[in-house]
């Protein structure tokens, strides 16, 4: 990788109309490496007369198609940061260029044809409030602070996903800077291909300047918030949780967060409820769940935008983190749960550091997302499987190696449990793994692509030959004798 000496920069600059130009002798810098974890911040360094990274904060897609060529004449690493929260550092570079999206983030509504249009450095915070101040939602994430691109390239779950299928399911269009500078709109009738790939392996292709949403109507409250039990719970708690997927309704969602309660308070296990309707319904649905006498229970009926603020506190900034992608063919077997939820509280008892981890397990109605046929969209995994994350969080650098050695030991339990529960139930599904819960390089989830590779490596040698974007779980590129045929 090449150096970028002061000329080079100044090349940059004399290119760029508004955008802010961040080296680390420059105020602003700093701030500006702020990622939700500490483990995905990178930084540049000075060598001799040369800066080994530079970051720009754009606010027109001019200074974004400048700067993309400009990084690729200079032979210069490129990475896009939207909402910063990758693990891993997708949305860094060390040695490169950051096209820093964060003050890009306006969002307009088109009542009548119940859109909704975000550029791409928006969260899904803005997108969520500017819906609901005329009335409509559309499926975003389940954690507002997160950034909607990286949710909507990957696919995209949330609390709307039974009744509206993915986020991508939803994306009507797209706006896109390509590696060769132009910008273009994706969509079913302009540049289809692209709109494909977008959809499920959207990080290969561009940076994403504007997403377009179809919205829907939305009540002003939902059924929704927390209970919390005691770990004696546990069995029927998860025997609940099995029958809202054996009868599932669309418009109902749930979570289940092994963690320990704050201020010292133990183990437990949480429940987020979220049912899209009345009280009554609410209270019908998870009538099982109240009979259990949680000993905390904030459910009532609260605005569909609060919903997506209840993982807030355990999902703050700082510290380090990592994700590990854990996925389970439904029912869970209470037997496995009790050892996994013994083995993750002696764990963080043991190594206080590791206190604010946590397991989350979905449980969503997966039926309208599997209408959508398998090649209709890159995502590559339509079916039945749930997802989950094993959640790992801690300051002692030191402790890198080790905390992510063990987190890939439980991973890979997960992933023989789930191998054992295909055999039983006589499924195949190929691909069950997320991509957005799957870190780059993860050596337990792979097969992230399955059966849409081949054409994925299509579209990428179409519009990104010299792989210029592959931070997040990069294409294999075509051999040119591939090409040939």
């Amino acid at each position: 990788m090449a150096e970028i000496n002061p000329s080079a920069i100044e090349t940059l600059r004399s290119r760029l109309t508004t955008a802010t130009v961040l080296t680390p002798d420059s105020d602003g810098y700093q701030d500006s490496l702020i990622r939700w974890s500490d483990t995905g911040r990178k930084q540049a360094v000075w060598q001799k007369d040369s800066w080994d990274g530079v970051v720009i904060q754009p606010v027109n897609v001019a200074d974004i198609q400048s700067a993309v060529l400009w990084a690729q004449e200079h032979s210069v690493d490129l990475a896009v940061k939207g909402g910063g929260h990758s693990t891993a550092g997708t949305s860094s570079s060390e040695g490169g260029l950051v096209v820093d999206l964060s003050r890009m983030t306006h969002v307009s509504v088109d009542v009548p044809s119940k859109t909704i249009t975000a550029q791409g450095g928006a969260t899904w915070k803005e997108v969520d409030e500017a819906g609901a101040a005329h009335g409509l939602a559309t499926v975003g994430g389940t954690v507002n602070h997160t950034g909607i691109g990286g949710l909507t390239l990957g696919g995209g779950y949330g609390w709307l996903s039974g009744q509206y299928g993915l986020t991508i399911d939803n994306l009507r269009s797209a706006r896109v800077v390509l590696a060769d500078g132009s910008l273009v709109t994706a969509s079913e009738t302009e540049h289809p291909d692209l709109f494909w790939g977008l959809r499920g392996a959207g990080y290969n292709f561009g940076v994403v300047v504007e997403f377009t949403y179809q919205a829907y109507d939305q009540s002003p409250l939902v059924y929704s918030g927390i209970l919390g039990y005691s770990p004696d719970k546990l069995e029927k708690v998860i025997e609940q949780l099995n029958g809202t997927l054996a009868n599932p309704d669309a418009r109902s969602g749930a979570m289940c967060i092994f963690a320990h309660g704050p201020g010292g308070s133990g183990p437990m296990i949480i429940v987020i409820c979220f049912y899209n309707g009345t009280r009554e319904e609410g209270q019908d649905r998870f009538a099982g769940f109240l009979a259990l006498d949680p000993f905390l229970n904030t459910v009532d009926m609260i605005p569909y935008s609060v919903v997506n603020t209840l993982q807030n506190p355990q999902a703050t900034y700082g510290d380090r983190k990592s994700f590990k992608g854990i996925f389970y063919e439904p029912p869970l077997d209470p037997h496995f749960m009790r050892s996994v939820f013994d083995e993750f509280m002696a764990k963080i008892q043991t190594d206080n550091d590791l206190m604010p981890s946590a397991i989350i397990l979905e449980f969503i109605d997966m039926r309208k997302i599997c209408e959508t046929p398998l090649p209709a969209t890159a995502f590559a995994s339509r079916n039945m499987t749930q997802n989950g994350i094993l959640y790992l969080r801690w300051t002692d650098p030191s402790k890198d190696l080790e905390h992510r050695t063990w987190a890939r030991s439980v991973q890979a339990k997960w992933k023989a449990e789930l191998e054992t529960r295909k055999k039983d139930l006589q499924t195949e599904n190929d691909v069950p793994q997320y991509i957005n819960y799957a870190e780059p390089g993860d050596s337990v989830v792979t097969n992230i692509y399955g059966e849409n590779l081949a054409r994925l490596q299509s579209v990428k040698a179409q519009y990104d030959p010299n792989n210029v974007f592959h931070k997040m779980h990069p294409i294999p590129l075509f051999t040119g004798e591939k090409l040939k045929k």
